[in-house]
């Protein structure tokens, strides 16, 4: 079983084109939204985590050097006291300590790293060293280079842990840096299988949608084509569906309207034929004066009556063997056959008619040997040396040709009249169409010869066409010589011409 045809009834599924649009847009619009809220969701993320590192870092930064600035400020009181001692100098110790002690504990309250933390525990320990030197009251006794570098070992661990809250803050940074690459590459998988996504959708909907559209199509064509054999099924939404219900019932109906158009013309035809006899017998005993002898005024009247009827009998039979090729397909009795012979055959019957016109008839036939029903054969060239008949000047020419054509047969037949005008090449081979042409035509006709060409040519999966010419009507049949080798629907207008021909009498 094709996969196309693969049913899944447990998913709902939207039975109208409406909902099926509408069910499509919002699969695709759907992911993409659910896409723009994750990257909303992300990027808002970042902003909080990059606002909330740059401003901890920053503050750390700020205690840090303030940090610095105190234990810079204790070295140098330190000095001053060890030298001089003055109350005053002790003051400003005692409030430097005092700030130092301040900015200690407020940078212990900050999220510190272990390094920070242990570089910021060591200068306190070795700042509270140095105040209890410093207030002890032995301080003269105390060796000034030892206080010294106490006091410088304190602020060289000040700018230590300001060195380090610097590169707390890079790689905060840097993480930071991370955390959107991670984002971006995140958003890249996201939105790439977001639009493969989207293109899956897009193209099921568009297989969707186009199935029973190109069904439809097909559907119109066939019909277009008279083709009204097959049921019309179209699959998919419901309205789409219910067109090709509509189409279908047209298909029957036409069917309907075909069968009894049929039924009526056979039964008028036969119908016809039974007065039409006893017609052509009356006029045929007046000519032949068995009513006894006529006169000048009443033979002219008997020769109208019978070259009506005879015009009138010759139509009836055009339109039978036109009802005959509708059903030609379903009734072709195929045999071997020696086209030259055929056609030799089939001109013999018109020989009479065109000497009396004085045309000329060459023929150029290759021994072939075709696979046909010889009845609806025969019509086929019939029907087209009738054709060029009617519209051959007098003193004209008919050249007759068979050929053999890249695996088909070329039956041809070209005649030097007036050539069939371009508006009319698109329809010549339709049914009841005479052309605009049709008054140079010798004998009236009911415009059904060419139709039947077609059907039968069709029917022996041919095709027939006009071959493009500088003068004269030149009709061209190809014949499969091998039957089932490409049947094309409709007349082909796009024949080309051929080399001419070397041709002779038939």
């Amino acid at each position: 079983m094709p996969a196309s045809d693969i049913r899944f009834p447990l998913v709902p599924y939207p039975r109208s084109f409406l909902g099926l649009l509408l069910t499509g847009v919002a699969l695709i619009v759907v992911p993409l939204l659910g896409l723009l809220a994750y990257s909303a969701w992300n990027t808002q993320r970042l902003i909080d985590q990059s606002r909330g590192a740059v401003s901890s870092a920053s503050l750390v930064a700020r205690v840090s050097r303030s940090l610095v600035n105190r234990t810079s400020q204790l070295e140098r009181l330190s000095q001053q006291i060890l030298v001089a001692g003055t109350d005053e100098q002790l003051a400003d110790f005692e409030r430097v300590h005092g700030a130092f002690i301040g900015v200690a504990a407020e940078l212990a309250r900050l999220p510190l790293e272990g390094e920070q933390q242990a570089g910021l525990t060591r200068v306190i320990e070795q700042e509270m060293a140095l105040h209890e030197m410093i207030s002890s009251p032995a301080r003269a006794e105390l060796d000034r280079r030892a206080v010294g570098e106490l006091a410088a070992r304190v602020s060289e661990r000040a700018a230590a842990v300001l060195a380090i809250s610097f590169l707390v803050v890079e790689r905060e940074v840097e993480r930071l840096q991370a955390s959107a690459e991670l984002v971006q590459g995140r958003l890249v998988l996201m939105v790439a299988l977001g639009v493969v996504l989207s293109l899956v959708i897009i193209l099921a909907m568009a297989r969707r949608v186009a199935r029973p559209i190109a069904e439809l199509k097909a559907a119109i064509e066939r019909l277009g084509d008279a083709d009204l054999s097959r049921a019309i099924h179209v699959s998919g939404p419901r309205d789409l569906e219910s067109i090709g219900e509509r189409l279908d019932w047209l298909r029957m109906r036409l069917n309907e309207l075909g069968a009894e158009k049929n039924r009526f013309l056979r039964h008028l035809s036969h119908e016809l034929k039974t007065p039409l006899t006893a017609l052509r017998e009356g006029s045929e005993l007046l000519a032949d004066g068995s009513a006894g002898p006529l006169s000048a005024r009443q033979a002219e009247v008997v020769s109208i009556l019978r070259d009506n009827s005879l015009r009138l009998q010759r139509m009836i039979e055009e339109l039978l063997e036109h009802q005959r090729a509708l059903r030609a397909a379903a009734d072709l009795r195929l045999q071997p056959l020696d086209l030259a012979a055929l056609v030799r055959a089939r001109i013999g019957t018109h020989r009479l008619v065109a000497g009396a016109r004085g045309l000329s008839m060459v023929c150029d036939l290759d021994e072939i040997v075709l696979n046909a029903d010889r009845e609806k054969l025969g019509s086929i060239i019939d029907n087209l040396v009738g054709n060029a008949l009617k519209f051959a000047p007098r003193g004209g020419r008919i050249e007759v040709l068979a050929k053999r054509d890249e695996g088909f047969a070329a039956i041809e037949v070209r005649d030097s009249g007036p050539g069939i005008a371009a508006k009319d090449r698109a329809l010549i081979f339709d049914s009841f169409f005479r052309g605009s042409l049709r008054q140079h035509a010798r004998v009236q006709g009911t415009g059904l010869g060419l139709a039947v060409v077609r059907e039968y040519a069709e029917a022996h999966g041919g095709r027939v066409g006009i071959v493009e010419d500088a003068g004269g009507a030149r009709i061209r049949v190809l014949l499969p010589l091998i039957q089932g080798v490409g049947p094309t629907h409709g007349p082909d207008h796009r024949i080309l011409a051929g080399r001419a021909e070397a041709a002779q009498a038939c």
